[in-house]
């Protein structure tokens, strides 16, 4: 006779024993079962902050050892830059937006240009 009552693993569906609230056979299988619960989220969150990364590391090599500097579009999507990311804005008393990538930022000039600066620690 087969026991319709008996609980399973939700991972693994393995017969489980113990407690009348057991969800899962061991923790192997919990951490594998909310990790994939997770993934489409952590695989979205990983791909922006590559891009942030990625145009931070863009920005900082323009930029050098200069205070600024002015680049073409271009240039920077030459490189590989996503103008989709960023991390904050900020608008000076001139009302200029300018766009950071962490601790590099960029301000779109009217010319089509931008000029790239970094924030003062």
């Amino acid at each position: 006779m087969i026991d319709t009552n008996t609980k399973t693993c939700v991972s693994c569906h393995k017969a489980l024993k113990g407690r009348a609230d057991k969800k899962f056979c061991d923790d192997y299988c919990r951490n594998h079962y909310n990790n994939q619960l997770k993934s489409v989220t952590n695989n979205s969150i990983r791909n922006i902050n590559y891009a942030l990364k990625k145009n931070r590391h863009i920005l900082e090599e323009i930029l050098s050892e200069r205070e600024t500097c002015r680049v073409s579009r271009d240039k920077l999507l030459v490189d590989g830059f996503h103008f989709k990311y960023h991390t904050h804005t900020y608008a000076n008393k001139k009302n200029n937006l300018y766009k950071f990538c962490y601790d590099f930022g960029y301000l779109d000039l009217e010319d089509g240009s931008f000029l790239i600066v970094k924030t003062r620690n």
